[in-house]
């Protein structure tokens, strides 16, 4: 990281990004054809959960390269100035990359929604009809690198 002074390495912090962060954009690159997507997601013991259709351009990219690209951010803030370029914006932030593997079977899918429900206030278990099972997969992100970052003073933990 180019400004040490930025970084943040206090696993706490890093998890609570992982696990308050409403969003997770996803980036995959194939043939020098980038391509990045919003998703929603649960995070539990180094992985990313994902719903996803079976088809479509994302599973399209992960079929031909499987490694991607995360960010998320956390308590984000625009701070004005009376000078224009003197704006600035304080926030948490974190990039990582891992391998994604697409999950057919039935109950890691389960395992892997509810993981998702909870984290958007859902219950812990859930009972899924075979039809929404059958029509989606899951996407798990291993991580295995990220770095997270802070601009400005933070009031959150």
């Amino acid at each position: 990281m180019r400004r040490s002074e930025k970084l943040i390495s206090n696993p706490k912090i890093i998890a609570t990004i992982l696990n308050k962060s409403d969003i997770c954009r996803l980036a995959f690159s194939t043939d020098g054809d980038p391509y990045i997507v919003p998703v929603n997601f649960g995070y539990k013991d180094n992985k990313i959960y994902i719903h996803s259709t079976p088809k479509g351009r994302k599973i399209e990219m992960i079929k031909r390269n499987n490694r991607v690209c995360f960010e998320m951010e956390l308590h984000h803030e625009v701070v004005t100035h009376e000078t224009a370029c003197r704006w600035t914006t304080k926030y948490r932030s974190l990039i990582g990359y891992g391998y994604v593997t697409v999950i057919h079977d039935k109950l890691k899918k389960k395992t892997g929604l509810d993981i998702i429900m909870s984290k958007y206030g859902g219950a812990e278990k859930n009972i899924y009809s075979d039809k929404s099972l059958e029509s989606m997969v899951l996407l798990v992100i291993e991580i295995d690198s990220l770095t997270a970052k802070q601009s400005g003073d933070s009031d959150h933990e």
